[in-house]
């Protein structure tokens, strides 16, 4: 469990200044006690502590009437903490309840511990994600950042609140299940831990690998969605966050070697290389910007290639047949998973849509590349591959959502194709995945 309980080993004892001597006849000077130590009731956090010890003086919670409104609010919230990942959340939240009651300075300790243990647990970290993009991993923050950003909040009342949503799919999957009694339930306990990971504010995009649906969120709303193909059982589309910066019209596709192995070099060797010009691929030295040079394809050796004792890298020019389709849209990522079109548009017709080798196709690429660039996506240039820069990158999220709340108050349950309800199931899938296409 992240943060613990500390205990404060400070102890309040009355001592007595010393006294000069004084004439016998002399009246005595009255005896001044040394103010005690003032220590909260309750065990807290030295980080807790030294964030006070810093600041003397300082209010959190004992503010004023909007301030006080939110430390009331706390309660309620821990005593339902344990699905949030803080088991102790019922013992602190009667520690609040007589901290508030009581509304001594000492008190603010007590109630910013309780504050601090609940958003670190909300922040701890998530087993099997690969972040692509540092800045969206999981990492529970410190005990001066949390009450630093509470004091500064415009309305802490509502600050509560948000921080204790931690956004609309999160709060009604959890609310959903309190009421229906199922927070036990794998499923939801499972899809809760990984919904943690999806902001409540500014743009962001979710694929949901379960449903096989992507959805784009803005301030944590769905604001459209579309069908998207996923990874097969034995191809399991791994869970990913990064960041996409363009959007890339008219792409080559660049062929997985195990695809190059099976696919492609057992073809060449019966048909020879002029396969490779009508099927309208291109031998390269390698991928990535500078190092696509054309390579000629009699200089390989396809028996290797088949064997898969050799590399080779290739490329399908773009066009209608390309797997691409007209569009992508990448993000750094260590398994080359990306969104993208398809020629084949007949699969999103299919009710189950794990199909793939992992990367994820679009039902609408045209739709997500219009809201990504606020503009109609129309490719420039002269029909080869061209890249076009955000104005600002979104994150996108694939995740895994085998509980999502249902219409009136039921719960949505999805099929758990990957097996990754199983505790450390996602951590295992994510170990052994391999590059995708």
């Amino acid at each position: 469990m992240i943060g613990g309980k500390f205990l404060l080993a400070a102890v309040g004892a009355t001592t007595f200044a010393s006294v000069p001597a004084i004439a016998q006849d002399s009246p005595a000077p009255p005896i001044t006690p040394t103010p005690a130590a003032v220590v909260p009731a309750f065990p807290v956090d030295p980080a807790v502590s030294a964030y006070y010890a810093l600041r003397p003086g300082a209010q959190v919670w004992f503010r004023d009437a909007d301030t006080r409104a939110a430390a009331m609010k706390l309660p309620a919230i821990l005593r339902r903490a344990a699905i949030d990942g803080l088991t102790d959340g019922p013992e602190l939240a009667t520690q609040v309840e007589s901290a508030i009651a009581r509304g001594q300075p000492a008190d603010e300790l007590a109630i910013s511990h309780a504050w601090v243990r609940l958003v670190q647990a909300l922040n701890r970290p998530i087993d099997g994600i690969s972040y692509g993009d540092p800045a969206l991993e999981m990492k529970p923050p410190t005990a001066e950042k949390i009450l630093i950003a509470a004091s500064r909040a415009p309305s802490l009342s509502q600050f509560v609140d948000r921080t204790a949503t931690v956004n609309p799919f999160y709060a009604a999957l959890r609310d959903d299940a309190e009421k229906l009694g199922t927070l036990d339930d794998p499923r939801v306990r499972a899809t809760l831990d990984r919904l943690r990971l999806i902001p409540g504010t500014g743009r962001a995009i979710l694929v949901d690998a379960a449903n096989a649906q992507l959805m784009m969120l803005n301030d944590g709303q769905v604001v459209n969605t579309m069908k998207v193909i996923v990874g097969k059982k034995e191809a399991a589309t791994p869970l990913l966050a990064g960041t996409i910066h363009y959007v890339t019209f008219n792409p080559y596709w660049h062929i997985p070697q195990d695809v190059a192995k099976r696919k492609v070099a057992p073809v060449v060797l019966k048909r020879g290389v002029s396969y490779l010009k009508a099927a309208r691929y291109e031998t390269v030295a390698g991928f990535g910007q500078g190092k696509e040079d054309l390579i000629d394809p009699e200089s390989v050796d396809w028996k290797a290639v088949a064997e898969g004792s050799q590399e080779v890298h290739i490329r399908q020019l773009n066009g209608p047949n390309n797997m691409m389709g007209k569009m992508k849209f990448g993000f750094v990522n260590d398994f080359g998973v990306f969104l993208h079109d398809t020629p084949h548009k007949d699969l999103f017709a299919k009710a189950r849509r794990n199909l793939s080798l992992g990367c994820i196709r679009l039902e609408h690429p045209e739709a997500l590349a219009q809201w990504l660039l606020g503009r109609d996506p129309t490719p420039p240039g002269d029909g080869s591959e061209q890249l076009v820069r955000l104005d600002q990158g979104v994150p996108v999220y694939v995740s895994y959502l085998t509980a999502r709340p249902g219409d009136e108050g039921t719960i949505a349950y999805a099929e758990d194709v990957y097996g990754l309800d199983t505790p450390g199931a996602a951590k295992a899938v994510l170990a052994t995945a391999g590059t995708a296409q």
